[in-house]
């Protein structure tokens, strides 16, 4: 079932309702199937290092060779993901398939590669967002510059889109499974199974700092090292169990904020929707088991061009339909189809 929270006049085409696939209706099923089961796309990445005003740098994975005048759609992975991450490569895979060139987005650090700075990435990082929209408008100031995010990156998209108003340079947006409220996400991702996910992000967080730590003792930094020893020892930083120790220990103060409350005050896509002002689709599921329902915002709250597709299953970035033999992606679908029409409606 699929309820469309805000009916607005766009050239925008209706989405099909998402069924999911018979036998994959469970959320965690859902959210498990792409990088569990899935057969990962083989698709070829050209990639680009961008250059960052702090002496930081973002990798850019590039699929097809864009030109002047071509859409181009820049792709934003999740927590612990990169331009690797299965639906990131579906998506390019798809986009590629109507002839639209996509770039992917490594945040800091999710390149295969340490970041150069202690400053790691989290999920109010739109001034590297920023950065690298202004880079692609400079080099293809006419391409119509579309953005897609999914979870972590949704959140980021949606607060650089409330932040830069009608000067977001971006032509259409799409944000997937969003944590729209960053406090409530770390409560939700405590209870019953959803605590395996937790687990599984905590191992990888820290093992974020660690190898960060590993590439400055080789490069002896020791400003780098320093700021790092403050958050304290790495065996009691793989104690940590929840979002709110990691983010209150380590990703505050990276990242310039005073504590857990600050950063999940000021980083929450969900304060900052009101002052969208560029045409942005929402997909979200009602059953994702990272983000209660009531952290999914009234439709009040949405800016007049954004729509919000609450589907009732789905899971997180799951959304699989077809059946278990022939496994399909709605994301895959749903995604380049509207950006399409969205493209074909401000030709």
């Amino acid at each position: 079932m699929r309820t469309q929270v805000r009916d607005i006049a766009s050239p925008v085409i209706p989405a099909q309702p998402f069924t999911p696939a018979s036998g994959l209706g469970n959320p965690h099923v859902q959210t498990l199937w792409g990088p569990l089961w899935r057969t990962k796309p083989l698709i070829d990445h050209q990639r680009e290092r961008l250059w960052l005003d702090d002496g930081d740098f973002l990798d850019l994975d590039w699929h097809g060779t864009p030109s002047a005048y071509a859409p181009l759609v820049l792709l934003l992975h999740g927590l612990t993901g990169s331009s690797a991450s299965h639906y990131i490569v579906g998506q390019q895979r798809a986009l590629a398939a109507q002839g639209w060139v996509s770039v992917a987005l490594n945040w800091r650090g999710c390149s295969g590669e340490p970041n150069l700075l202690a400053r790691s990435y989290h999920s109010g990082a739109s001034e590297d967002l920023a950065a690298a929209v202004a880079h692609l408008r400079a080099r293809y100031p006419l391409a119509p510059l579309y953005a897609v995010g999914y979870s972590l990156g949704g959140n980021v998209l949606l607060k650089y889109l409330g932040e830069t108003g009608a000067v977001s340079e971006l032509q259409g947006a799409v944000a997937v499974s969003v944590p729209f409220r960053l406090d409530q996400c770390a409560d939700r991702i405590g209870l019953g199974f959803s605590r395996v996910y937790q687990a599984h992000f905590m191992r990888e967080m820290v093992a974020y700092v660690k190898n960060k730590q590993r590439q400055f003792e080789h490069d002896a930094k020791q400003e780098g090292l320093a700021t790092l020893a403050e958050l304290g020892t790495l065996k009691s930083l793989g104690k940590m169990r929840t979002f709110w120790e990691f983010d209150d220990r380590v990703t505050a103060p990276l990242n310039g904020y005073l504590n857990v409350d600050d950063y999940y005050r000021r980083a929450s896509s969900r304060y900052f929707l009101g002052a969208i002002q560029t045409p942005t689709l929402i997909i979200q599921s009602q059953d994702d088991p990272f983000v209660f329902t009531h952290s999914i915002p009234e439709a009040c709250e949405l800016a007049p061009d954004t729509e919000l597709e609450l589907h009732a299953k789905g899971g997180h970035v799951g959304f699989i339909e077809g059946s278990l033999r022939t496994p399909q992606y709605y994301l895959e679908r749903r995604i380049p189809q509207w950006l399409a029409s969205l493209h074909c409606g401000s030709a």
